[in-house]
């Protein structure tokens, strides 16, 4: 896996493109106290991002493989960090809404569980520092 980080310059305060080794690109920049224009996400908030989003991946791959009728998947994450630097996360939590039609509520717990401690990558590494949790909810397709 291979990624391209440039400073767009000094007249963009802290801004920076990231061109990703699948031919995506992304645009990062600080807050505006630390000299950021606030074009796009923190760096840190990436890497909660993509936790969240590699660790649904999961979850729904091991729903749809367990011929679960999933339909939709939101993971809200909430974290603190550490005070000082290296400002590492050192809590996430995970909260899975998981919506379907007649859901195993025990499925539903399998895949979350099988996503932290053996598929999501950026979740397992983030748990070097971070304390990692998670709960989860079953929605009936309809219901809201």
């Amino acid at each position: 896996m291979d990624c391209v980080v440039r400073w767009v310059g000094a007249d963009a305060g802290m801004s920076f493109m990231a061109e990703t080794g699948s031919g995506h690109a992304l645009v990062m920049d600080g807050a505006p106290e630390a000299g950021g224009r606030n074009l796009g996400p923190r760096p840190m908030e990436l890497l909660l991002a993509g936790a969240g989003g590699c660790s649904a991946f999961d979850v729904v791959m091991i729903l749809k493989k367990s011929r679960q009728a999933v339909s939709a998947c939101v993971v809200s994450l909430s974290s603190e960090r550490a005070s000082e630097d290296p400002k590492v996360f050192t809590k996430i939590h995970f909260h899975y809404r998981v919506t379907g039609r007649k859901l195993k509520p025990e499925a539903v717990a399998r895949a979350v569980e099988l996503s932290k401690t053996k598929y999501c990558s950026a979740s397992i590494m983030l748990g070097e520092t971070a304390d990692i949790t998670a709960d989860y909810e079953v929605v009936e397709e309809g219901e809201g």
